[in-house]
């Protein structure tokens, strides 16, 4: 018999799976919208275009930590469903922009009042025992990716039959479906009175308090060159791949291919990983999965056909399915509780400026040594990652109250609750102390 957590989990996972596919629907013709409306001011197409996706990335940076800190007073499940219900809002309205100009206005607003990723996770973090952890994370993962992957060939199809507004209002109404079946199936939204009269920091005392906690910020830098390890490769794949073709083979359903092969590969292990790490430790399962991803990335740049990047994809693509669900663990472990929606809107802000700042990066290095270099940059920087997963402080966490996980959805946890007495009774502990490696050994 599944507990409430368990249940909530899997809401949240068909909550963020309808909403992957809502969001990367619209990616294979965003673009292509731009060109199609116009531009009423000033710049070209390619210029509009650019800030289409640089906007969003930046105000969402900005955003997502306050939203967080905004979860842990307001509530978790609230944070879900502004993130939903507003995305669905404005979604709608793209699709029914008339400029380029208008188009860019909306996706700046959508960045400012979405981030359903982080406040799923934040959701997530509060409700799950923190020894199951993994096994929670590399579900929304799994949610994520496979969203992700689904996306953009539903979105291509669609906009290519029945047009780039229809494709818009499809996705809002997506997210409108996912908005519901968590205000309607996400129960225990009450608060405890241990948790009422919790005294809250400021947001920015929350934040500096989150930044000085042992083993954060690490985690922090290895999530940022986690992300720009795989948005690095973006703008500059679909070129490198039509190198490694002959002229008259299809580029796009070949770059389709890989993509959703890497794709599906990290959708494939992101549970598994997630399980085993709370089995031996999120910190061993990140090291070698970075390692192996490091591995698989840097010969993708020196490969001469096309079924050589394929594999190699494949490979990379397993490896960061333990990756990404191993640093929200890690995260979510190093966390003090009623911390967790200001500690992952933090998290959504580095995945944010790492998305901003890829494409330069990537066009720094790509134009004076060429487009394989991209590779080369995602491998090390997952060798890094690697490398920082091994000085990582070691965790002593205490195991969350079962009873008192539905009070955690609604508002902030107590984290009063800590180790089982003899007798079978809960007792109140102070809150687990996190220790480094070298004071262990």
């Amino acid at each position: 018999m599944q507990t409430r957590w368990q249940t909530t989990l899997w809401i949240m996972f068909v909550a963020q799976f309808l909403s992957a596919i809502g969001f990367s629907i619209i990616f294979p013709f965003l673009p292509l919208y731009v060109a199609y409306l116009g531009v009423a001011t000033i710049g070209d197409v390619a210029l509009w275009s650019g800030l289409v996706f640089s906007l969003q990335a930046l105000t969402m940076a900005i955003a997502a930590p306050i939203w967080g800190s905004l979860a842990d007073r307001l509530g978790y499940k609230l944070m879900v469903e502004r993130a939903m219900y507003g995305g669905a809002i404005i979604l709608l309205l793209m699709g029914f922009a008339r400029s380029a100009e208008e188009l860019t206005l909306l996706r700046t607003i959508q960045g400012l009042i979405t981030g359903t990723i982080s406040a799923a996770n934040a959701l997530v973090a509060t409700i799950t025992p923190r020894e199951r952890m993994g096994f929670a994370m590399g579900t929304l993962q799994m949610g994520l990716w496979s969203g992700t992957a689904a996306g953009p060939l539903i979105g291509g199809i669609m906009a290519e039959t029945l047009g780039f507004r229809a494709t818009f209002v499809t996705t809002a109404a997506l997210l409108l479906i996912a908005g519901i079946l968590v205000t309607v199936g996400v129960r225990g939204m009450r608060q405890t009175a241990s948790t009422a009269k919790r005294p809250s920091l400021g947001m920015w005392q929350s934040w500096l308090t989150i930044l000085r906690t042992p083993g954060i910020r690490p985690a922090y830098s290895m999530r940022f060159l986690s992300s720009l390890s795989q948005t690095i490769l973006l703008p500059f794949a679909p070129l490198f791949i039509a190198g490694l073709l002959a002229p008259t083979d299809p580029v796009s359903a070949y770059t389709g291919l890989i993509v959703g092969i890497s794709s599906a590969a990290g959708t494939a292990t992101a549970i598994g990983l997630g399980r085993l790490g709370d089995r031996i430790g999120h910190q061993q399962v990140l090291m070698v999965s970075a390692l192996v991803a490091g591995l698989a990335f840097l010969p993708q740049g020196i490969v001469t056909n096309i079924w050589q990047l394929l594999i190699l994809q494949a490979l990379s693509g397993a490896a960061i399915g333990g990756i990404t669900p191993s640093l929200s663990a890690l995260l979510g472990r190093y966390t003090a509780e009623g911390n967790e929606g200001a500690v992952y809107g933090l998290d959504s802000s580095i995945v944010s400026a790492a998305r901003a700042v890829a494409p330069l990066i990537g066009a720094m290095v790509v134009t004076p040594f060429g487009l394989g270099s991209a590779f080369f940059i995602s491998g090390c920087a997952c060798l890094v990652i690697a490398a920082g997963a091994a000085r990582l402080p070691a965790l002593v966490v205490a195991p969350r109250r079962a009873g008192n996980i539905a009070a955690n959805i609604g508002g902030v946890g107590s984290g009063e609750w800590g180790a089982c007495s003899p007798s079978g009774s809960w007792e109140r502990t102070p809150p687990a102390r996190i220790t480094h490696t070298s004071d262990t050994a």
